[in-house]
């Protein structure tokens, strides 16, 4: 990435820690589409005797992703590159899976956490990957999500306790 005026320009292929920085944040907003769609599958099918404060949770949930899938997309516009924008290379990319429709309640709840954890390891790399290509901004971005990515798994974990 290239400084001029304090703007960071992105030019693909001029040096590859920052295109691998630029794949790493289009492969988390391809995750988070996937995770935005799975919480609303979730949303619409859980049940039981939690429902209305599951219900309310997994669209908070989503409308966060939604935000920070936003956020990535609009960094990297303001860097010179371009975010994964169709289902077909979201899908292609993503590293984690749609949900199937047939989850109960308590496995959706655990798949949750699971794609928490998974991404939040992802976020340490790009965090990592940031910081070695001095984009302390993306690096920033990347350190709030995964610091409210670990409370939500926290207190999802807390529900799960019988």
């Amino acid at each position: 990435m290239m400084a001029k005026n304090n703007i960071v320009e992105y030019k693909q292929g001029e040096n590859r820690k920052v295109d691998q920085l630029v794949e790493l944040v289009n492969q988390e907003i391809a995750n988070f589409s996937v995770l935005y769609t799975k919480l609303h599958n979730y949303h619409w099918y859980v049940d039981g005797p939690h429902f209305f404060s599951l219900h309310v949770k997994l669209e908070e949930l989503y409308d966060e992703v939604t935000a920070h899938m936003d956020d990535l997309a609009e960094r990297l516009l303001a860097l010179g590159a371009k975010p994964v924008a169709t289902l077909k290379e979201q899908l292609d990319i993503a590293t984690i899976k749609e949900a199937t429709g047939k989850e109960e309640t308590e496995k959706m709840i655990q798949t949750i956490i699971s794609d928490f954890e998974q991404l939040s390891q992802e976020f340490s790399k790009a965090i990592e990957l940031a910081e070695e290509n001095t984009d302390q901004v993306t690096g920033d971005m990347f350190v709030g999500i995964q610091k409210s990515f670990e409370k939500h798994t926290w207190m999802l974990r807390a529900y799960l306790k019988k």
